[in-house]
């Protein structure tokens, strides 16, 4: 009995091997809790940064900007990522696009009073973009809403301080330009992370259709009127060219005139100041010979009218051809020779008187 062993209780070894199953179990879903635990850590331990986003990571409450791209470290649960797309966005003010390409208007927003009391439909569209993530995130609840406020506000004070035609005309890039400078220092001051890229009017038009022909028809005259300026200018850079020239040629021939009277005149000078030399030294001399010159030039072409007393008629003749007619070539040349020597001869004596 002494070297005999005692048998365990009945019911002990099934307990024993509970157990260690036991025990197994808690092992095995330790292990996998603490995979798991390791698998969320890493899966939250990394995150992505695209080249249009910026990362906002908070830790303990206070945030700060990653603007690192690709893939990123955080500290699980002590860190969140928030990712703020930069892309530049857009809005419209007084129609909507729809899913299927079309527009849908919003008389609404686009309505609007100008200056001189008339009203007007204007539609914008306007870009903008964040450019300050954390304070887009944590400075307002809804900062597109602020953007969209702010920019209705603005388009309506510029809008109202213009007449309609000018806002209908030349006015468009002079409103845009105020509208952004107003919307762009309204974002500085409230400084919700969004700062405008741009502002463009899409439409201007008046309210009914009869002031739209109206202004139609104000259009097309302006139209006509550059039309008929530019064809004003095309005429006048045709012809300003053959004018000038023609002023030149005018010009010219007028030079060539001034030059051919000045030469004459000083030949004829040149020319009395020789004959005057020489009456100088024979006065009589000369006198015969300037009056037979003289003579032989007007005598030809006088003309001598004949009263028949019977008939009533008249008979026209010139000198030459009476004289050729009768046959006394010199007969007026002896006759004028001996007036002019009387002549002389008087004059003559006079002087030695």
């Amino acid at each position: 009995m002494d070297g005999q062993q005692t048998p365990p209780p009945s019911g002990s070894g099934v307990n024993m091997n509970i157990n260690i199953d036991k025990n197994k179990t808690r092992k095995v879903v330790t292990a996998v809790v603490i995979v798991l635990v390791l698998v969320f850590l890493g899966i939250n331990s990394f995150y992505t940064v695209k080249e249009t986003e910026t990362a906002v990571v908070t830790t303990f409450g206070s945030p700060t900007l990653n603007t690192n791209r690709g893939l990123q470290f955080k500290i699980p649960v002590i860190q969140e990522v928030t990712k703020v797309d930069t892309t530049v966005r857009s809005l419209t003010i007084g129609y909507v696009d729809n899913n299927d390409g079309t527009t849908s208007d919003r008389d609404y927003e686009s309505i609007m009073i100008t200056n001189d009391m008339n009203f007007i439909m204007v539609d914008f569209y306007v870009t903008y973009q964040v450019t300050d993530p954390v304070a887009y995130m944590y400075n307002s609840d809804a900062p597109a809403a602020i953007l969209k406020n702010m920019v209705q506000n603005a388009i309506r004070s510029t809008v109202s301080a213009y007449p309609v035609d000018s806002v209908l005309t030349v006015a468009k890039s002079d409103i845009q330009n105020n509208i952004k400078d107003v919307v762009k220092d309204g974002l500085e001051s409230t400084n919700i992370g969004l700062s405008i890229v741009d502002i463009q009017m899409q439409d201007a038009e008046p309210p009914t259709q009869e002031i739209k022909d109206a202004f139609a028809g104000v259009e097309t005259e302006k139209q006509n009127k550059e039309s008929a300026i530019n064809e004003a200018n095309k005429y006048r850079n045709e012809q300003l060219p053959l004018a000038e020239a023609e002023a030149d040629k005018i010009v010219r021939a007028a030079e060539a005139t001034k030059q051919a009277r000045i030469n004459e005149a000083t030949g004829q000078v040149a020319r009395f100041l020789k004959e005057y030399e020489e009456y100088v030294k024979y006065p009589l001399i000369t006198k015969q010979r300037m009056f037979y010159e003289t003579m032989e030039e007007i005598l030809p072409n006088v003309k001598i009218i004949i009263n028949d007393d019977e008939s009533g008629g008249k008979t026209q003749v010139f000198m030459n051809d009476l004289s050729d007619a009768l046959g006394t070539n010199g007969a007026i040349a002896d006759t004028a020779a001996r007036a002019a020597s009387s002549g002389t001869g008087q004059t003559s004596s006079g002087e030695e008187e």
